[in-house]
């Protein structure tokens, strides 16, 4: 949604409001809002939006979507730990967030994310930054069998069904839903080698897009081992 039509829908009138972040859709701006989705926080008093990540990275990657220049702080996370966080005031860019679907206390409630299907994938990027993993494993049922998986998590049920509808539709990824047996709230879309490829090929479309460094050197890692694997058993 551009700001023309966000200024349009909100009913506004008189000059366009100015915000610290400009509403264009593009590349980095998805990017940024799968970040919001998946750990971002908006605060009930219609201004405040933040997020919070253990990755310095994944903060200075938000500036950068979104570019802004806001300080990055610490907070204390729980008696002991701190963690990094980014929190700025921002009205016009909290109504637009709420309108396409990201809300306060968004946890359990959040569901469909209005993006442009042109950009459907660098959203599901920041979203696999922020909640998603990459994982593999020898299996030892068969002789030389390696496995991976690429997996997105919601404690939001509608939002990963969401999920796996948009990815089948723009990738022809069916994946498989599951509760998480340790953390009983959280629900895991995943999806096994073939159909994790292609997802994969569609996030990182580019050796220049924005992202986390050190889930995209995991997974380039996997994908050297499954090409030698080919290689050795073709």
């Amino acid at each position: 949604m551009s700001l023309r039509c966000y200024h349009g829908v909100m009913g506004l009138r008189g000059p366009k409001p100015k915000g610290k972040v400009k509403l264009k859709w593009s590349p980095n701006f998805a990017y940024a809002i799968g970040l919001l989705a998946s750990d971002g926080c908006l605060y009930k008093d219609g201004r405040h939006i933040s997020l919070t990540s253990l990755d310095l990275e994944q903060l200075n990657n938000f500036n950068k979507a979104l570019d802004i220049k806001v300080k990055i702080s610490t907070k204390q996370a729980a008696p002991g730990r701190s963690c990094t966080h980014i929190q700025f005031s921002d009205a016009l860019f909290h109504r637009f967030l709420i309108l396409i679907g990201v809300t306060p206390a968004k946890s359990k409630t959040i569901s469909k994310i209005d993006v442009p299907k042109k950009y459907f994938f660098d959203f599901l990027r920041g979203s696999f930054d922020g909640d998603g993993c990459f994982y593999s494993y020898w299996d030892p049922r068969w002789r030389s069998s390696f496995m991976f998986y690429l997996t997105f998590s919601s404690a939001s049920l509608k939002h990963i069904e969401w999920l796996r509808k948009e990815i089948n539709e723009c990738a022809e990824s069916v994946g498989h839903i599951s509760k998480s047996r340790s953390k009983g709230s959280i629900y895991n879309l995943r999806y096994a080698k073939k159909e994790a490829l292609v997802i994969i090929k569609k996030m990182y479309y580019s050796p220049n897009v924005l992202c986390l460094s050190r889930k995209k050197e995991k997974i380039q890692k996997v994908l050297l081992i499954e090409k030698k694997q080919q290689y050795l058993y073709v």
